[in-house]
């Protein structure tokens, strides 16, 4: 396994667990050059979902972009990067678990948006904006008073 911090190709397992449900491995690495700690994750070669984005064009899920913009939406919010992970498993998961290999990006994007919500509401009002690509101030305000008709449902 290549070291992230000195490109160095050697490094020896230190610790190894599986993941919470099961579908990966977690394992600490130490690089035996630098000697810096790594975390890799090993995990069971399925068969890949593609993703129909929407020029038509398709690629490869990656769930790494997934958590990215999760991350984006959540930056300098109180929102833990392990709760982002767990959020971004649990969709790859729903999506894997589907009987369908093609994926419209607007699904990943609803799911995406619906964990965002659970979890903080100002990132996910950031990730919505992007994603939804409001075209004017009165669409924006709307999404914010469905969500704010949310909340007041929750707290009757």
């Amino acid at each position: 396994m290549k070291c992230p911090y000195c490109g160095y190709v050697e490094s020896k397992v230190i610790d190894s667990r599986p993941t919470d449900e099961w579908e990966r491995i977690r394992r600490r690495r130490e690089c035996l050059q630098c000697g810096r700690r790594f975390t890799t994750y090993e995990v069971i070669e399925t068969t890949p979902l593609v993703v129909i984005k929407k020029d038509r064009s398709r690629e490869t899920f990656d769930g790494g972009k997934l958590l990215a913009g999760m991350v984006r939406a959540c930056e300098k919010r109180p929102v833990s990067l392990s709760v982002l992970e767990k959020a971004a498993e649990e969709i790859e998961l729903q999506l894997r678990s589907s009987l369908d290999r093609e994926i419209p990006s607007e699904r990943i994007g609803e799911l995406a948006m619906e964990k965002l919500r659970e979890i903080d509401e100002v990132a996910y009002v950031r990730f919505a904006s992007v994603y939804r690509q409001f075209k004017d101030i009165d669409s924006f305000m709307q999404e914010l008073q469905n969500l704010l008709e949310e909340r007041r449902k929750r707290a009757q």
